[in-house]
């Protein structure tokens, strides 16, 4: 009797799951055996190289970048996180050119940029704090400045400012924040609402000739707090001027004289400044403040514009007090994200 011989078949190559993380696996090997006994890895990528060295030398260096010519030192500051989206270009650039020479020189921008911006990729946010504030552009042109009124209210801030308020829209924002807020005062286009008692209120002279900044004593149950708020004039990037920031440039300066003559040892400033902490124009006011944000945030926390914040340029900044947490809020009817930040103003204890 012939006896039948039974075969069973058997997928040799294992399962197609297993295959798979089989070559990951292997992928980095065989990347790098493609590089081994190849002397051209130091010769090639040398221009990829040069970059990477010239984009560390901006970073590192960019206070020494002139204004001279259209403002380019400041323009290069607004912008300055965004550089370091060049850093995994050069990377992979130099994995396809298999160049060991510019993997190894993108090493220097991507130190430069982790000694300027790591810090600000780690969670700061503490917990207590006895005063929160928020500042928003609210934009002149907001086709509802009730609804975004009430969205800053929602926020819970003790004391807010408003900037770019016009003069048929501010009845709107009065009424909206009424029931939250008891003390108030408009200044210009710019306006201070506190739930404490305000005292000494005036504008600020920030050499505009109308009111674009203003100062009042917020009484809070921790003390008295300097409140400054302000909104210093726009930059404009122009093909034959480049970035126009001279006028800016000034009322920062005479802004920050105003902070350095206040009498109160406690200052907050809120507004929108046109400029980020990066920016040298914004000297005089960033040498005597700390920025709550950098101090006590997560992230960057770019509010402009609202769309797609690439900058910060809305800024909560403090002298005297201590910055506990700092965040954006939600987008409103404006092309600026509010910003808020939770402070402690009785620092007897710290």
């Amino acid at each position: 009797m012939a006896q039948q011989a039974y075969v069973t078949e058997t997928d040799s190559g294992g399962s197609e799951p297993d295959r798979r993380e089989s070559g990951l696996r292997r992928l980095p090997g065989r990347l790098v055996s493609g590089w081994r006994g190849d002397p051209r890895i130091w010769r090639r990528g040398i221009v990829l190289a040069a970059v990477a060295v010239v984009l560390a030398l901006v970073m590192g260096l960019h206070a020494r970048i002139p204004n001279a010519i259209g403002n380019l030192g400041s323009l290069t500051e607004t912008f300055l996180p965004w550089l370091g989206l060049l850093i995994p270009v050069l990377v992979l650039l130099g994995l396809v050119r298999k160049s060991a020479t510019a993997l190894i020189a993108v090493l220097l921008p991507a130190i430069v940029w982790l000694n300027l911006f790591g810090g600000q990729l780690s969670d700061k946010t503490g917990s207590g704090g006895d005063l929160t504030v928020a500042t928003h552009n609210v934009n002149a042109d907001n086709t509802d400045p009730a609804g975004t009124a009430q969205d800053v209210a929602a926020s819970g801030a003790d004391v807010v400012a408003l900037e770019e308020l016009t003069a048929d829209a501010v009845p709107t924002y009065e009424k909206a924040l009424a029931s939250t807020y008891k003390y108030h005062s408009v200044q210009g286009t710019v306006g201070l609402w506190s739930k404490y008692p305000l005292s000494g209120v005036r504008s600020v002279d920030i050499q505009l000739g109308w009111t674009r900044a203003m100062r009042a004593a917020v009484t809070t149950p921790a003390g008295q707090v300097a409140v400054y708020v302000a909104h210093l004039p726009s930059v404009r990037v122009k093909m034959e001027a480049g970035f126009t920031a001279r006028q800016r440039d000034k009322s920062a300066n005479a802004l920050g004289e105003a902070i350095a003559d206040e009498p109160l040892q406690k200052t907050v400033l809120l507004g929108d400044l046109n400029g980020t902490m990066n920016d040298r124009a914004l000297r005089a006011i960033t040498a005597q403040m700390r920025s709550t944000q950098g101090a006590s945030g997560s992230g960057m926390g770019f509010s402009w514009p609202a769309s797609f914040p690439m900058a910060r340029i809305d800024q909560i900044m403090v002298k005297g007090i201590e910055p506990m947490s700092s965040w954006t809020l939600p987008e409103t009817g404006s092309d600026h994200l509010p910003v808020a930040a939770r402070v402690k103003v009785d620092t007897s204890a710290s």
